[in-house]
């Protein structure tokens, strides 16, 4: 089963790891609770997912009073929480809250509040993107190990600075700009908070952002330095 095509280059830049179903049961399978890898055949250990699909997990953290839906004062928040600076934290709740709020709404009307509702998250999935959430919120784990697979040249579980950027632009969908915006600010934040001190992305951080862990993590490491 070939998953290079000799006339096709890109294929051969971008591989695919061929292995992958034998360290994880189904990879093609998205998972509707737990965000799965290798390392993590169950997700993460000890986690609750609630009966919230992974998307919902990942947005749950910036709903602070567990009420189901996130507003703008919430998401700033969060994003302090996590270890973002006031500025970015300001301007980011409203981009977020402007952009997602009304794609998740449950009628018609949009909400002079800018809420998020968390259980309409998916309406918010935007194009661009990696593909690891499926368009109803699954993880789907063959194309979370395809981020690695194909654009982790540094080391094979992480990505540089560099190799985010080429994910980034291989990801993109044509003429699909609004797409192109949102990915890089969703991949960018998460640089800028979440790098290691070699200045790499790690695979398990990564996996932590798609289910939330990282957030509680991120957030509980601020809170014993602060």
């Amino acid at each position: 089963m070939e998953t290079v095509a000799p006339r096709a280059a890109v294929t051969r830049e971008r591989r695919l790891n061929t292995d992958l179903q034998e360290q994880v049961p189904k990879p093609y399978l998205a998972r509707a609770l737990e965000a799965v890898d290798p390392s993590h055949p169950q997700g993460t250990k000890g986690r609750d997912p609630r009966g919230m699909s992974v998307l919902q997990q990942h947005v749950a953290f910036f709903d602070r009073n567990g009420d189901g839906v996130i507003y703008p004062w919430e998401t700033f928040q969060g994003m302090r929480a996590i270890g973002c600076g006031f500025l970015v934290s300001f301007m980011g709740s409203i981009l977020i809250n402007l952009v997602l709020s009304y794609p998740t709404q449950p009628g018609w009307l949009p909400s002079p509040l800018l809420s998020i509702h968390i259980k309409n998250i998916h309406k918010g999935k935007h194009g661009s993107d990696s593909e690891t959430y499926d368009t109803e919120g699954r993880f789907d784990p063959s194309k979370f190990d395809a981020i690695f697979s194909k654009y982790g040249r540094t080391q094979p579980n992480a990505l540089t600075i560099e190799e985010l950027l080429t994910m980034l632009k291989g990801n993109r969908n044509m003429y699909d700009f609004i797409g192109w915006i949102v990915a890089a600010g969703e991949w960018l934040l998460l640089y800028s908070v979440a790098k290691d001190k070699d200045g790499l992305l790690q695979r398990e951080t990564v996996r932590g952002a798609f289910d939330g862990s990282l957030f509680e993590l991120l957030q509980d490491n601020n809170k014993k330095t602060s």
